[in-house]
């Protein structure tokens, strides 16, 4: 004779939620965040900025871009890099087995600190690196902020 068994609804969601998770890993790989999917599908250039002896720097990764198709504007405080990695007209499509490179145009701007000279701005391109620096007006330095911290009302510092 078979006993009973309690019936419980959040058993088999475990498994649907398993089933569409490994649906997921089958057609896009492993996620490893919203934001890298999207850096990954090459919807714009990844890109570093800092601050280092008085000069302000922005490094674009632009591998397989032909420098002469990025062009660089500077709008106020709005710096703007646009581009295009063009297809290899020499292979048909048919002949493809993989395909994973992204081809098209991309466009990508940011906000420049208040004090960076945007009359002054250098830029160079090596090993797929698009470097862009610019001077800091004098007087304009990175300031580090104390945190105050409190514990239940008493303040430590």
């Amino acid at each position: 004779m078979r006993g009973l068994t309690r019936w419980d609804p959040f058993r088999d969601l475990s498994h649907l939620h398993r089933d569409v998770d490994e649906l997921f890993k089958r057609s896009f790989g492993e996620m490893r965040g919203f934001g890298q999917w999207f850096r990954d599908i090459g919807e714009y250039p990844e890109l570093e900025c800092y601050t280092k002896d008085d000069k302000f720097y922005v490094k674009a990764a632009l591998p397989g871009i032909d420098p002469k198709a990025v062009e660089i504007n500077i709008s106020g405080n709005r710096l703007t890099l646009r581009g295009e990695r063009k297809e290899d007209k020499n292979v048909e499509k048919d002949n493809y087995m993989l395909r994973e490179m992204r081809h098209g145009s991309f466009e990508r701007s940011l906000m420049i600190p208040e004090g960076v000279d945007g009359e002054k701005v250098h830029a160079s391109f090596e090993d797929g690196i698009l470097t862009i620096t610019a001077p800091l007006k004098e007087g304009v330095q990175a300031k580090k902020i104390p945190i105050e911290v409190s514990k239940k009302g008493i303040k430590a510092a």
